[in-house]
């Protein structure tokens, strides 16, 4: 089933729940740094060394997997199957058997995952985010069953094109069943299953393809003689109860396609962004100021949309290749103010006035839900200095965990 395939089914209107899927999103952002390892192995190692063989695979590529070098994998095992182009070059090894490898930069792979995460935001009602890479979007009042294959489509290539990497997009009616159809396709798959055809297309994958069933629990289900959905569906509960208690009950419903999951944002979110990426880098300080405004307008705006207060102002700045910058500044209390964000943003931004910029980004954060009165911004002017907004306590810090 290709990209865009969409499972035959009625158009009733139900929940419509995707789930969004970054492919391999360690190794993109590497990728996204570094353009000449777009179609190389890439092998991203968790307590890798460059150089060493310590630490385990984060992610592995999809042509790294071709060679067998698979996730959790430990790095001197992935080093035998496929060494360091570093260190086969020159030494008579084939170089297309070579892969290339980088150590975990949680930072960098945090910045791009927030890009996302806004993206995400603003297309659907509701997102949860599972992790890093992946969410579960509630699409219900963004499109109807008719018109969501057109929508996933447009998502997709908005992440690609304002995000940067690939994404593989499941939508049903379920959570669960979302789930399986953005793994059912990868990479940069979108499958959309309609009401009314869950069990028949959950019903002839591989046990283990059932949300919520491991290489463990589908073992121990193939000996009990299941090994496919359609015979977990079709099992007795009460044997499946026995051996594995209420998991046993909940992986039964979801191979039957029954998940009356709400997709529930966990908490509320940290800060608010708004990112926008040149289509060429540009050292043009009227288009970077005209950017950066733009920017800090809608980043206010959906603070005002949502009655959220805010206590920090802060930018990103990209630069080439690829190199993240960040600063931010806390006021004294909390406010809700348009000119105020673009102020502050374009004084944040002046260090880099007229540098190449590839990206910028505006983000509020230290955000009150809380409802009461919002503190005079008279309160918070410098009489020394005679601006408002002004903090004697601005200390230009570089804060990734701003963009988290």
């Amino acid at each position: 089933m290709g990209p865009s395939a969409r499972l035959p089914g009625t158009a009733a209107r139900d929940r419509i729940v995707a789930h969004v899927d970054m492919d391999c999103f360690y190794a993109a952002c590497e990728r996204l740094r570094e353009p000449a390892l777009r179609g190389e192995p890439v092998v991203v190692g968790m307590g890798y060394e460059p150089g060493t063989d310590s630490g385990a695979v984060a992610t592995a590529s999809y042509e790294a997997r071709a060679f067998g070098v698979e996730s959790a994998m430990a790095l001197s095992e992935a080093l035998d199957i496929l060494p360091r182009k570093v260190d086969v070059a020159g030494s008579g090894h084939p170089v297309d058997e070579a892969g290339f490898y980088r150590p975990v930069d949680m930072p960098f792979y945090e910045s791009v995952a927030a890009e996302a995460r806004t993206l995400l935001q603003e297309r659907a009602g509701t997102v949860r985010e599972v992790s890093i890479d992946e969410a579960y979007l509630d699409v219900t009042d963004r499109t109807d069953w008719e018109a969501v294959g057109t929508f996933a489509r447009e998502l997709k290539s908005a992440v690609a094109d304002e995000v940067g990497v690939t994404a593989s997009v499941g939508v049903a009616p379920t959570m669960s069943a979302a789930k399986i159809a953005s793994d059912h396709d990868k990479p940069d798959g979108l499958v959309v299953v309609e009401p009314g055809e869950v069990a028949d297309f959950l019903a002839p994958l591989d046990v283990e393809s059932v949300h919520g069933v491991g290489p463990v629990t589908a073992g121990e289900l193939r000996t009990l003689g299941i090994e496919t959905a359609g015979e977990l569906a079709a099992a007795d509960p009460s044997v499946l109860t026995d051996r594995f208690g209420e998991r046993g009950r909940q992986v039964h419903r979801f191979a039957r396609g029954a998940d009356d999951r709400d997709v529930e944002p966990r908490g509320r979110p940290k800060s608010l962004s708004r990112e926008s990426a040149f289509t060429e880098a540009t050292a043009d300080p009227d288009r970077q100021v005209d950017r950066l405004r733009t920017l800090a307008d809608g980043v206010a705006e959906r603070a005002k949309s949502r009655d959220v207060l805010y206590r920090t102002i802060g930018i990103k700045v990209v630069t080439p290749p690829f190199d993240v910058s960040t600063r931010a500044r806390s006021l004294p209390g909390p406010v809700a103010d348009g000119e105020l964000v673009a102020g502050v943003a374009e004084e944040l931004f002046a260090e880099f006035l007229a540098d190449p910029v590839r990206k910028l980004g505006v983000r509020v954060s230290n955000l009150s839900f809380a409802d009461g009165e919002q503190p005079s911004l008279a309160e918070w002017a410098d009489p020394a200095r005679g601006e408002t907004g002004r903090n004697p306590t601005d200390d230009g810090q570089r804060s990734l965990t701003e963009y988290d």
